[in-house]
């Protein structure tokens, strides 16, 4: 992900004043005789997902709507539980980042198989792309659609056979500011080269202009690209950032790949950007009215300035940060909106919920953490995971997800009891009976902090105000990475802050450090700096906790 704005991105209006004159001559003309999906070659017998009517269809003819995020697994390839938490939070598709080895440690057709079958046993459909490729022609060391092209055929042996599980997304952005013009012919030769090698895959082709495709060349072209694709079945991807800024822009652009019978899907897009303020609300409603897929960019792992587009803080599924909770639980979002592919309810018919794990048993309890273990769940099918929850009488709140049977559990309050419980989950997507409940005391904090926190307004006006908050390491070895956390005591809320990212659920926040302060030396400190809102008074608050244990307040 990356995007910019282009000076001359307001010259887009006159454009699109001009090809509204021409757009109903267009549709009337030889070219409309044919709907795109409707010629001879999309007749063939489908092998997995194919396009028809401008619309992406399984095997099985069900119209699929995309609903999802993209995840940074080539920058994370260790973070692969991540794709059971996408799933949980209800998404039926998953975006993921490889690289071809030019810029980034190559994804192997190993890795790459193991990606599949995660996602196929996660039971969502795999969207993959090369990362390479970004910006190509602005961005130092990005390289071309067809190098892209040579990277998917060294793969290839990890992706026959799954047509109906994987879309291939030949190269992220492929074109930055310059020289932008030669999208078409390359991204033409790139469908046909994988064509040539034999991939039957339903093709996803990013817009150039870092994704956005301020100047139209995308959406001027994709009749004649894909017309260019032998199998009539090439997906039209456009990033929406800050290009994307009105809502006429956007049901603008989407509207006019609907009308001309073309696939369309916002393959990226995020609730803010350094090149402006996207309208997310008219993406996620206008994908919704027009039946389009959408993939948010992005889970966890965001850095280099745009931190606030992570959905959740350092890949908690229990973190939800604002925009992760926007995408997954607001209007038209995902929880909302998304349907599981219909080729995972007809792959195997399993109805039968594992058993239940057994009652959990805790050690290693202290003042902020605890660990669980639990004898494993059987089923048929096999067990692919565990969601463990908090309970409080009727009410059950999500903790964590493993794949083992066990799990740490941290940022627990000292002198605090609570309940845990778990269910097993399978690979059909049923979930267990719960287990057998355990409770947890944990113990006191203690005196011996080895952290002190110091809390000043700064500045403050009628309903907002700034401050200041100095982290200092009172231990005797450094601290490499760190969450600190606060409840506000009369209705403040943080607006903007500065030195880590912020989340804030009530009168609670939660602060993780940013790259350039995650680090904190024996003796040493960071400082934080933040504006907030504020009632009648502002008082301070009163106690802090760093990586869970509590600090003193100076």
């Amino acid at each position: 992900m990356r995007s910019r704005t282009p000076t001359v991105r307001r010259m887009a209006t006159v454009a699109a004043a001009l090809l509204g004159l021409l757009l109903p001559l267009w549709l009337t003309g030889p070219s409309a005789q044919a709907a795109p999906g409707t010629g001879p070659s999309a007749q063939a017998a489908p092998s997995g997902f194919r396009i028809q009517n401008g619309r992406l269809l399984e095997r099985s003819g069900n119209d699929f709507v995309m609903r999802g995020v993209n995840h940074a697994h080539t920058w994370y390839a260790n973070q692969t539980s991540s794709l059971s938490h996408i799933k949980a939070k209800g998404a039926n598709t998953v975006r993921v980042v490889l690289s071809s080895g030019d810029r980034w440690t190559r994804n192997d057709t190993a890795d790459v198989a193991n990606v599949v079958a995660q996602c196929k046993r996660n039971r969502l459909i795999c969207v993959l792309e090369v990362h390479d490729t970004t910006g190509y022609g602005e961005q130092s060391g990005a390289v071309t659609l067809s190098r892209a092209a040579d990277y998917w055929i060294s793969v290839q042996s990890a992706l026959t056979g799954q047509e109906d599980y994987v879309i291939v997304n030949i190269g992220n952005e492929p074109y930055g500011n310059n020289n932008y013009a030669g999208w078409t012919a390359d991204t033409k030769a790139a469908i046909q080269k994988l064509r040539a090698a034999g991939f039957r895959h339903t093709i996803m082709v990013d817009a150039p202009n870092w994704g956005q495709d301020w100047a139209f060349t995308m959406r001027d072209n994709a009749a004649s690209v894909f017309a260019s694709d032998p199998d009539a079945n090439t997906l039209f991807s456009i990033h929406m950032y800050g290009v994307f800024d009105t809502a006429a822009e956007i049901t603008d652009y989407l509207g006019r790949f609907v009308a001309a019978k073309l696939p369309i899907v916002v393959g990226e897009f995020g609730h803010d950007h350094s090149d402006g303020n996207p309208d997310e609300d008219t993406i996620l409603a206008t994908t919704q009215q027009l039946g389009l897929g959408y993939l948010g960019w992005s889970w966890s792992g965001n850095g280099g300035g745009v931190e606030y587009l992570d959905m959740v803080t350092n890949f908690d599924p229990n973190q939800l940060t604002s925009w992760g909770r926007r995408l997954f639980e607001g209007a038209n979002g995902i929880a909302a909106t998304s349907k599981e592919a219909a080729v995972y309810a007809s792959s195997g018919g399993d109805t039968t919920p594992p058993t239940a794990p057994g009652t959990p048993t805790a050690s290693s309890v202290t003042s902020s953490s605890a660990r669980l273990a639990w004898t494993a769940a059987t089923d048929a099918t096999g067990v692919t995971g565990y969601d463990v929850v908090r309970v409080s009488g009727t009410t059950e709140t999500p903790v964590t997800t493993t794949t083992g049977t066990s799990a740490t559990l941290t940022g627990l309050a000292p002198s605090t009891s609570y309940v845990f419980a778990v269910y097993a989950r399978d690979a059909a997507g049923n979930r267990s009976p719960r287990s057998g409940t355990v409770s947890v005391t944990t113990p006191s904090g203690g005196t011996t902090a080895s952290c002190s926190v110091g809390y000043r307004v700064t500045g403050e006006w009628p309903g907002g105000f700034q401050g200041e908050i100095v982290i200092r390491n009172t231990g005797g070895s450094a601290v490499n990475g760190w969450t600190l956390r606060w409840t506000f005591p009369d209705s403040q809320r943080v607006t903007n802050l500065w030195g880590g990212t912020a989340t804030q659920s009530g009168a609670d926040v939660t602060v993780t450090s940013a790259p350039y302060t995650a680090n904190i030396p024996a003796s040493g400190s960071v400082t934080l700096g933040f504006t907030a809102g504020k009632g009648s008074a502002n008082p301070s608050p009163t106690a802090f906790t760093l990586n869970g244990s509590a600090c003193t307040t100076s």
